[in-house]
């Protein structure tokens, strides 16, 4: 999660250069910009939802994956079912050892 807030900066200055670049070619008029307006615009466009999906998307998928959870208490490593046997043939082992 911290690789999300490092990338926040450099991932804008990224940004915002080409979008300073390519809004002026987006709104020209002059000769060729019907050409260069249909190459500007996929751009822009790709532009603003990579950066959504670097910043926003993946750090909350990874965080979906990965869990946000505290963390867990050894002492609950040992799965539940185990104890439970642990104690059913113990006891069953007192029986025996008591009928003697």
């Amino acid at each position: 999660m911290l690789g999300a807030v490092e990338r926040v900066r450099p991932k804008m200055m990224t940004v915002v250069a080409i979008m300073a670049g390519l809004i002026p070619i987006m709104w020209s008029t002059g000769t060729g910009s019907e050409v260069m307006q249909r190459i500007a615009v996929p751009m822009i466009g790709g532009m603003i939802s990579s950066t959504i999906l670097t910043l926003i998307v993946i750090p909350a998928v990874y965080a979906l994956i990965k869990g946000f959870g505290l963390p867990r208490d050894p002492r609950a490593a040992v799965p539940i079912d185990q104890d439970i046997s642990n104690r059913a043939s113990a006891s069953a082992f007192d029986r025996s050892q008591a009928a003697e």
